[in-house]
């Protein structure tokens, strides 16, 4: 979860024992010339194991490569006509509730099947608002979050927006399945999150990084996990999963910030953005949208009542 741009770092994993560096990447990365790729290793932007290596350094099974790619050569966005699930619209602003597995806006090696592809075959005149990469975007979620998102339809109402967000004015409430159950049933996590210095793709929790605050409250113990419902009081990339997995519950389905060996094996984040309450652009009129759990994260939890012989309730 994040109003902050993320920075486009591809993390991989030598499967190939013996392959040259530089070889791997061009399987991995096919946008990415040789000479590109090559460029890039002996600038730093290429990293094995976290330390600087040689185009022709062989690999060993199990090398971690992080890739800082380049930003994407300009290129016009393609509308797409991919269905979206609209519960809102003004003239103003739309709110749509994404679905897991959807990217929120195009980038390198990923130009199209984007919520901004979709946006623009619904609404082309979103191309003059925001840029043309992150048109009418005002946040985003996590390809693998799914819930609530607002996108603007005019630049004054992307400027209004923006600065909602950025007077913490804006509401959002998200649910999520954690691993094991907190020993106090609701807390205000104050924990600043930078960049981790390691693996560039993960956030952390570092005495150097922003403030982030994120408020949780126990709905429900399940026994081996626990349905929490958490309220951002701040922006950070990933602040609720970094959050969480700091307090040693990470989230169920996170393959970034969860455990190596997860029961409960997922595609997707056990994550939802629930709750969106924000200021209309045009009239100042408070809106407030809900959005249910998916049907594939009712099923899990189903499966875990069944487990426990209970029965449950959706707040």
């Amino acid at each position: 979860m994040s109003e902050q741009p993320i920075e486009q770092v591809l993390s991989i994993q030598a499967k190939t024992p013996g392959q040259r560096l530089d070889h791997c990447i061009v399987e991995a990365v096919p946008d990415l010339s040789r000479s590109e790729i090559q460029r890039l290793i002996k600038a730093g932007q290429i990293l094995v194991n976290g330390a600087a290596s040689k185009p022709a350094y062989r690999l060993e099974q199990g090398d971690s490569i992080e890739i800082n790619l380049p930003d994407p050569p300009s290129a016009i966005i393609e509308p797409e006509d991919i269905p979206l699930n609209v519960i809102y619209e003004d003239g103003e602003l739309v709110v749509i509730d994404k679905p897991a597995g959807m990217v929120v806006h195009p980038a390198f090696g990923n130009r199209s099947g984007t919520l901004v592809n979709a946006a623009l075959a619904r609404w082309p005149e979103m191309r003059e608002v925001g840029g043309e990469d992150r048109v009418g975007i005002v946040h985003r979620l996590d390809k693998d979050t799914s819930g609530l998102l607002v996108m603007a339809k005019s630049t004054a109402a992307l400027e209004a927006l923006q600065a909602q967000f950025k007077a913490r004015t804006v509401y959002k409430r998200y649910l999520a399945l954690v691993e094991g159950v907190p020993g106090n049933s609701n807390g205000l996590i104050e924990a600043p999150i930078g960049r981790d210095p390691r693996q560039r793709k993960r956030m952390t929790v570092t005495r150097d990084g922003r403030p982030a605050k994120t408020r949780y409250d126990l709905i429900e113990d399940l026994g081996t996990n626990a349905l929490l419902s958490l309220v951002l009081h701040t922006g950070r990339t990933h602040q609720i999963r970094v959050h969480l997995a700091w307090l040693g519950h990470p989230i169920v389905g996170d393959a970034v910030y969860g455990f190596r060996k997860q029961r409960i094996k997922m595609k997707r984040l056990f994550l939802h953005a629930a709750e969106l309450h924000i200021d209309s652009p045009g009239t100042g009129e408070r809106l407030e949208f809900q959005s249910p759990l998916p049907d594939s994260l009712e099923n899990i939890l189903d499966k875990l009542h069944q487990n426990l012989g209970t029965a449950w309730d959706q707040p």
